[in-house]
C-alpha cells in the first residue's frame, strides 16, 4: 500500500524526503503548507518519536490519477466504473499489520507523532485517518475519512459529521451499545478515492470499490478486539469503539476554508488496540486540504453525470479555491440558448453545498482561472447572464452562511450567443501554434 507508493513516487522524482529534524507541532504544517500541501514529503527524523512520517501525499490531482493510473480525460468514466462495477475482496490469514500489536498501555500521545497544525487548535489531530465501520443491517464495510481529536491515552475524540454514520451511532446508542470501529493510515490512492463514495447515496461495499480500483482484490485481515477488517499491508491501525453516553468537547479546529470551526461536544473513541507494522510510517495531511482533493475527484463525477442527463458536457472542475465542493467550473457543447441557464439550474440544483457556478463553452479551459476570468469579462452581461438564488440550503462550514442560516447562489452563463454571424466572439488564432515545439528555439529550456 503506502510503501509501494513511496516507491513509486522516488522512482518518478515526485518525492521529497526531509532528513533534518522536525517537531510535529506546528513545524511539519508549516513545512507543507509552504508546498501548498501538494508535494509529497517523507519526513524521516521527527523530534521525540522514533516513527517517520509522510505527508502532502494526495494534494495534487496529477499524482493521484499517476498513482490510480488514469488520465484527466477518462477519469470520469474509471471513477464511475468502480462505482457500477465493484469487485470482491480478499481476507488473508495475517500480514504485514500484525507484524506488532499493542493492546495494553495504550498512549497515543506517546506512541504516534500526531500534528498540531495551527494556533487555536484545541489539541493534536489525527487528519489522515480512514475510518472503517460496519453497516449493522447490511454487513457492508464504509470507509471515510474522520478528523480525530486527542484527548490522551487512549481517547479520541470523533467528529462524524455523515448524517448516515450519525444516525447509525445513535441508534446503537439507544440500545446501550457502542459502534465499532477502525482507524487505517498508511494507505494507497485506491483505498483513498473508494473512501469518498457516498455511502448513505450508493451504498456499496468500499472495499469492493476499493478492489475495482486497484485492479486487483484488496487483501484484508481480521481485527485483534472488534468484528472488523483491515488493509493487511496498512501501516498503522487503531482499533476501538464509539462508546455511547459520552460526549467530550472537540476543537477549536482550523476548517476546510481556513477559518476556525467552534468547539462541540461529540463522541469519543475509546482505542483498544493499535496494529502496525515494523518501523512505521505515520501518515498526516494538512487539514482540510489535500483529502478533500480526492472527495472533490468524486464531486466532478456526480456534477457530470447529473449535467450530462440534459446537456452536452465537455468537462467539469469543482475547484481548489472553493475548498473542491463550493465552486465548480463547466463546460459545454452549446446546442441551444438556454443551455447555459439549464446548466446552472441544474448545478445548483445537484447538493446543497455547490454556491457558486460558471458555465462556459468548450473552447475555454476550465482549469485555467485566467480563461474563466476572461470568459465571464466578455462573454457575460450581469443583467442578462447572472442567475441569483437567494436563501438556499448551504454549508455551515463556510462562515458566510451562518450570518443567515442560508445561503444565495449564484450562477454566471459565461457562454457565447449561438448567433455569431460576424464571428465576433471567436478567439484569435496563431496558426500552428499547436506545432511549435519551443526546444528548437531554446534548447536549454
Amino acid at each position: 500500500m503506502l510503501r509501494s507508493t513511496l516507491s513509486f513516487l522516488r522512482e518518478r522524482k515526485l518525492l521529497l524526503e526531509c532528513n533534518k529534524e522536525v517537531d510535529y507541532i506546528y513545524e511539519m504544517g508549516a513545512v507543507m503548507s509552504y508546498f501548498n500541501n501538494k508535494q509529497p514529503i517523507l519526513f524521516n527524523k521527527i523530534k521525540n518519536n522514533p516513527f517517520s512520517s509522510i505527508g502532502g501525499l494526495y494534494g495534487d490531482r496529477e499524482i493521484i490519477y499517476s498513482l490510480l493510473g488514469v488520465t484527466h480525460e477518462n477519469r470520469i468514466e474509471r471513477f464511475m466504473d468502480a462505482l457500477v462495477n465493484p469487485k470482491p475482496y480478499k481476507v488473508v490469514k495475517t500480514g504485514p499489520i500484525k507484524e506488532n500489536i499493542l493492546k495494553r498501555n495504550i498512549d497515543l500521545p506517546k506512541l504516534l507523532p500526531i500534528n498540531k497544525f495551527q494556533e487555536r487548535d484545541s489539541s493534536s489531530f489525527i487528519t489522515a485517518g480512514v475510518m472503517v465501520v460496519k453497516d449493522p443491517t447490511t454487513g457492508k464495510f464504509f470507509t471515510s475519512i474522520r478528523r480525530l481529536q486527542v484527548n490522551g491515552g487512549n481517547i479520541l475524540s470523533a467528529l462524524i459529521a455523515s448524517p448516515k454514520l450519525t444516525n447509525d451511532f445513535l441508534s446503537l446508542e439507544k440500545q446501550g451499545k457502542p459502534l465499532e470501529v477502525a482507524i487505517v493510515l498508511g494507505y494507497d490512492a485506491p483505498f483513498l478515492m473508494a473512501s469518498q463514495y457516498s455511502s448513505a447515496t450508493y451504498g456499496i461495499d468500499k472495499f469492493e470499490i476499493d478492489s475495482n480500483l486497484r485492479g486487483s482484490p484488496l487483501e484484508l485481515v481480521a481485527c485483534e478486539t472488534v468484528d472488523l477488517l483491515v488493509p493487511a499491508n496498512a501501516e498503522i491501525v487503531l482499533e476501538g469503539k464509539i462508546v455511547p453516553g459520552k460526549r467530550e468537547l472537540e476543537g477549536p479546529f482550523g476548517e476546510l476554508m481556513g477559518y476556525y470551526g467552534a468547539q462541540a461536544p461529540h463522541p469519543i473513541i475509546e482505542v483498544s488496540c493499535v496494529l502496525h507494522r515494523n518501523n512505521p510510517i505515520y501518515q498526516t495531511a494538512f487539514p482540510c486540504r489535500e483529502e478533500h482533493v480526492s472527495n472533490g475527484l468524486i464531486r466532478e463525477v456526480e456534477l457530470y453525470y447529473h449535467l450530462k442527463n440534459q446537456l452536452d458536457v465537455v468537462d467539469v472542475n469543482v475547484t481548489e479555491g472553493g475548498g473542491y465542493r463550493f465552486n465548480a467550473f463547466v463546460s459545454i457543447r452549446k446546442q441551444r440558448e438556454g443551455d447555459g441557464k439549464t446548466a446552472i439550474l441544474a448545478a445548483l440544483g445537484l447538493n446543497k453545498d455547490l454556491k457558486h457556478v460558471v458555465i462556459v463553452d468548450d473552447d475555454v479551459d476550465i482549469f485555467d482561472l485566467q480563461d474563466i476570468e476572461w470568459a465571464i469579462t466578455t462573454r457575460s452581461q450581469a443583467s442578462m447572464d447572472y442567475v441569483i438564488v437567494e436563501g438556499a440550503l448551504g454549508s455551515s462550514l463556510e462562515p458566510s452562511h451562518d450570518l443567515r442560516g442560508v445561503t444565495d447562489k449564484l450562477g454566471i452563463d459565461a457562454t457565447k450567443p449561438l448567433k455569431d454571424k460576424n464571428g465576433k466572439f471567436s478567439r484569435a488564432i496563431i496558426p500552428n501554434y499547436d506545432k511549435i515545439e519551443i526546444s528548437r528555439y531554446f534548447p536549454n529550456i
